[in-house]
């Protein structure tokens, strides 16, 4: 046995940190607050359910109407998502406190 067993690194609190989800991405992904992860984790089955991925590029999602109030019009590639994704959300203590 090691003399020093590794500590095992809690998950990065602010990933797992809830926020609060705009009007327009609570559409798709539910009211918050909900950590990021979860938020991707429910934006990409939105995705798969209604077929919104280029069936030539699956990179390239194709928003539908709800889509479109948090990713714009235009078909977006997923890594460039992400960032557009995060600009609807924003910190629950920062609004709790501004209460």
């Amino acid at each position: 046995m090691k003399e020093k067993e590794k500590e095992k690194k809690p998950a990065s609190s602010a990933f797992m940190k809830p926020m609060q989800v705009s009007p327009a991405l609570a559409k798709v992904v539910g009211n918050g607050p909900l950590p990021r992860t979860e938020v991707m984790k429910k934006l990409w089955e939105y995705i798969k359910k209604h077929k919104l991925q280029d069936p030539k590029n699956k990179r390239n999602i194709i928003p539908d109407a709800n889509l479109k109030e948090v990713l714009g019009a235009q078909p977006i590639n997923m890594f460039k998502m992400t960032s557009k994704v995060f600009a609807h959300l924003s910190d629950t203590s920062l609004a709790s406190s501004r209460s």
